[in-house]
C-alpha cells in the first residue's frame, strides 16, 4: 500500500486514538504511517467483540447451571479463547479446558494465581461472575 492510500476513516472502535500502519513512501521505502483506521477493520472488530460477548453470556448461563467454572466467564469477558488463555498462563490447552469446568474451590492456589495474573484480576474476582 501506498502512503497515499492509507485509510483514514473515523474508527470508532479505536475511540479517537490513531495507529501505526506501514505503507510506501513516494521513495519505495517502507515507512510508518498514522492512521484513523479502516471502515472495514471497523467492523470486524466490532462483531469480534459482539460474538466474545455472546460467548461471555452463554459462559454465564452455564455458570449458573454449575456445569462451568466462572474461568469460562472471565476468559471471553477478556475476550481470550483457550489457546490464548493457555499460553497467557503457561499450561497446555487440554489443562486449560478441565479448568473451565472445574470448581474453582478445588483449583490448586498456584494454578489459580496463574489466572488471575493472566487475567488481571484478584482470586477472589475469579470466583464470582456478575
Amino acid at each position: 500500500m501506498e502512503k497515499k492510500d492509507v485509510p483514514q476513516d473515523s474508527n470508532a472502535t479505536l475511540n479517537g486514538a490513531r495507529k501505526v500502519v506501514y505503507a510506501v513512501d513516494e521513495d519505495g521505502q517502507y515507512r510508518a504511517v498514522p492512521s484513523s483506521g479502516w471502515a472495514v477493520e471497523e467492523v470486524v472488530t466490532s462483531m469480534a467483540v459482539d460474538h466474545y460477548t455472546d460467548l461471555a453470556q452463554e459462559a454465564l448461563n452455564r455458570v449458573e447451571q454449575g456445569v462451568a467454572s466462572p474461568l469460562e466467564y472471565h476468559m471471553y469477558a477478556s475476550r481470550l479463547n483457550i489457546a490464548t488463555l493457555a499460553q497467557a498462563t503457561g499450561q497446555f490447552q487440554w489443562q486449560v479446558r478441565r479448568h473451565l469446568k472445574q470448581p474453582i474451590a478445588k483449583m490448586n492456589p498456584k494454578t489459580l494465581r496463574l489466572y488471575s495474573e493472566a487475567f488481571g484480576k484478584g482470586v477472589d474476582v475469579l470466583s464470582n461472575t456478575p
